[in-house]
């Protein structure tokens, strides 16, 4: 399932990266916090790979 807006792209990023260790789950926020309890490794793959052309900033 792609990311229906930028912002949600890069909160999955965020959160793939916490998930695989690169950074400290105390240092996400917001949405991304959640996202990484939420959302398996291959789903955060799957919207943190989305391509951010033609995406909205923020989802309506």
């Amino acid at each position: 399932m792609p990311a229906k807006s930028k912002a949600q792209q890069k909160a999955a990023g965020a959160a793939l990266a916490a998930k695989r260790g690169e950074i400290e789950k105390k240092d996400l926020k917001g949405a991304s916090r959640e996202m990484v309890d939420s959302m398996t490794e291959k789903e955060l793959e799957e919207f943190a790979s989305t391509d951010r052309k033609g995406l909205p900033d923020k989802k309506d």
